[in-house]
């Protein structure tokens, strides 16, 4: 079974909704609105003329987004739906941005370039099977003392939601629809793999990377789980047992040489 193409039939699916969804609110974007979080901006920092590669970019929403904040930005995606939008947004705009359709690991195989920043965020990782290639990706993509950054959903909720905490061989393949709220009630085969926070971690540093900042956060910005229940200032959150459940994890980490 040929896990890329079926997870890129989703995503080429996904992609035409979520162009029309309130969740994205393309619109919104194109009249100046950034679609980056304080988590990620207070994280990264000033991008003013530095080169940035965006993996996983989806149609290049926060790949733009850095590209106003002065970054000289390319987005990755396996979509080819995603990046022939992601495209077309970036000429609507009239701002200057390198979109590629490719698997992450693929792309890291290929690459030649190299970037003071590598930044992925929000839903990537379940998509990969394999993170040791991924943080070869990453490493292979950065300059010497250039940095890494990543914003994650948390993987206790997945655990609540019935998933895996630790690594399995075969990905789970589900029907699924997408999170938006204008959903259509159409389902995509998806096929996703779990990744334990210490697999991260140990794939990255494998890859010659050092960690600088490990953080988890009890708030997510986008209410895209059930049982999610709204904070005002903070962001969205999930009780268990009258507990916040972890939703985010990020992490910065340095090539060093």
């Amino acid at each position: 079974m040929n896990y890329l193409n079926i997870n890129k039939q989703a995503w080429n699916n996904r992609t035409k909704i979520h162009m029309k969804s309130k969740f994205y609110d393309v619109e919104s974007f194109k009249k100046g609105k950034s679609s980056l979080n304080k988590i990620e901006l207070d994280q990264v920092g000033d991008v003013k003329d530095k080169s940035l590669l965006h993996l996983q970019c989806h149609f290049g929403q926060d790949t733009l987004s850095w590209a106003r904040l002065g970054a000289k930005v390319t987005g990755v995606d396996l979509s080819s739906e995603a990046i022939k939008e992601a495209n077309l947004l970036k000429e609507s705009l009239g701002l200057e941005a390198t979109f590629i359709e490719s698997d992450v690991c693929a792309f890291g195989k290929d690459n030649k370039q190299q970037f003071d920043i590598v930044f992925t965020s929000y839903g990537v990782l379940s998509w990969l099977e394999n993170l040791d290639d991924w943080a070869k990706t990453i490493a292979n993509s950065l300059k010497a003392k250039a940095e890494f950054h990543m914003v994650e959903f948390h993987t206790f909720s997945d655990i609540l939601s019935g998933y895996s905490y630790f690594p399995n061989n075969k990905p789970d393949i589900e029907e699924e629809g997408t999170y938006t709220e204008n959903c259509d009630g159409s389902m995509s085969t998806i096929a996703t793999w779990s990744h334990s926070i210490s697999e991260v971690i140990t794939a990255l540093i494998n890859a010659g990377l050092t960690i600088e900042t490990f953080c988890e956060y009890a708030y997510s910005p986008y209410n895209c789980f059930e049982n999610l229940e709204f904070v005002p200032n903070l962001g969205y959150q999930m009780l268990y047992e009258g507990q916040q459940v972890p939703l985010l994890y990020s992490i910065k980490a340095r090539k060093l040489s």
